[in-house]
């Protein structure tokens, strides 16, 4: 995205990163760049709801509402914009500021604000789940470049994008994207996911960590996107060691984004995951990892079909 980045490890948004004290920690460790929480639209619209719930006489009074309602947005983005303002001056490496957006809202304007308070770059966290049957794949497409369009406009530091799988041509979408101006796309972005409770017959979260295994998606779709993208690629979800880094830099992502492991192994795995970058780059001669970034990717690999083959059982056809 044009910054310079002293590890390849992102520590991604999340609720570690909505503490200053967490955000220099990691950056004493090793951590390349930091995503703040994300500010969530969804959120502030929910909990504005939730003021009027217990409290129908405000509701004829439409300039009351009107009043409540703005208070409590600027509240929480003066909250926001206070973190990004406070980190921007504590720490040295870039502080990425993060809008989970599903509109083109007014809203978005506040990205400006982010920019004026600090912010290296911004990440949208766009994600639009395909179940409204009245909306075709191009309306839903649409909405990802209004977003992209609006905030680019109304901005001059890096912007990047973190979407999900859903589209019914994620490459061809995705390489679109990438002309918009935009700097970076990340691969891919992580969402509530239901479960069911069959004891207390509830619908519950699935498990909100990922898991090593789950490196495989983002890693074909980074291999096979990397080198068509018109902006860097950044990997995202199942990246858990120092094994799965280097993997996602060998297809061609510029950087990854970590989370799940720093909840489960603590902050010093991002200590661990650099030595192991380390080593193993000293041990294939490689002095940067400009050096061997893409060389595994689709455009690139001996083999490049092995990142499109889709039929299981054609691949393993000995397995009973």
């Amino acid at each position: 995205m044009g910054l310079s980045l002293k590890s390849p490890i992102i520590v991604g948004s999340s609720g570690l990163t909505n503490k200053l004290e967490n955000i220099r920690q990691f950056e004493k460790l090793g951590a390349g760049a930091v995503v703040l929480k994300s500010l969530f639209e969804e959120q502030i619209r929910h909990e504005i709801a939730h003021l009027f719930t217990d409290d129908s006489t405000i509701i004829p009074y439409p300039e009351a509402y009107d009043y409540i309602a703005h208070y409590s947005r600027g509240e929480q983005v003066a909250k926001y914009l206070d973190l990004i303002s406070e980190a921007s001056k504590n720490v040295g490496i870039p502080i990425i500021a993060s809008i989970n957006c599903i509109s083109t809202d007014e809203w978005i304007a506040y990205a400006k604000k982010m920019e004026d308070a600090g912010a290296d770059a911004i990440e949208l966290n766009i994600f639009v789940l395909p179940s409204d049957p009245s909306m075709d794949c191009k309306r839903n497409e649409k909405v990802y470049f209004d977003i992209v369009q609006e905030v680019i406009k109304n901005v001059k530091i890096p912007v990047s994008i973190k979407m999900s799988y859903y589209f019914s041509s994620l490459a061809k979408t995705a390489i679109e994207l990438s002309w918009t101006g935009i700097k970076g796309i990340v691969l891919f972005n992580r969402f509530y996911t239901p479960d069911i409770d069959i004891d207390t017959m509830q619908v519950v979260p699935s498990s909100i960590f990922s898991n090593p295994d789950e490196i495989t998606n983002s890693l074909r779709w980074v291999a096979m996107l990397s080198q068509k993208l018109h902006c860097d690629a950044c990997a995202s979800t199942g990246v858990h060691d120092g094994k799965g880094l280097i993997k996602q830099l060998l297809v061609g992502a510029k950087a990854v984004q970590v989370v799940s492991t720093l909840y489960q192994n603590g902050f010093e795995r991002i200590t661990t995951m650099n030595n192991e970058l380390s080593a193993w780059m000293q041990k294939h001669n490689y002095e940067n990892t400009d050096e061997f970034i893409g060389r595994l990717s689709m455009k690139k690999a001996e083999n490049p079909a092995a990142f499109e083959r889709v039929q299981f059982m054609k691949h393993f056809a000995g397995i009973e």
